[in-house]
C-alpha cells in the first residue's frame, strides 16, 4: 500500500528552525539526508539544542544521558 506525504500535517509537528530547509515536512527526505551525514534530524533533539545545528549522533547521546 503506498501512503503519500501529509506534509501540512507534518510541518505542525516539525521542530525544524533552519529558516531555508527544503525538507520542513518531508520527514522521509530528512531523515535519508540526515542519515546520510552521520547525523539525526532535529525533531529529535530538545528545541534549545536543535537551534545550534548540531545534529550529531554524539549531541543526542549526550542530551539523553
Amino acid at each position: 500500500m503506498k501512503r503519500d506525504c501529509n506534509i501540512t500535517k507534518n510541518i505542525e509537528h516539525c521542530g525544524c528552525t533552519y529558516p531555508s530547509c527544503s525538507k520542513k515536512g518531508l520527514c522521509c527526505e530528512c531523515i535519508s539526508y540526515h542519515k546520510a551525514h552521520g547525523e539525526l534530524p532535529g525533531c529529535l533533539f530538545p528545541p534549545e539544542v536543535e537551534k545550534t545545528y548540531d545534529r550529531s549522533i554524539e549531541r543526542f547521546i549526550r542530551c539523553y544521558k
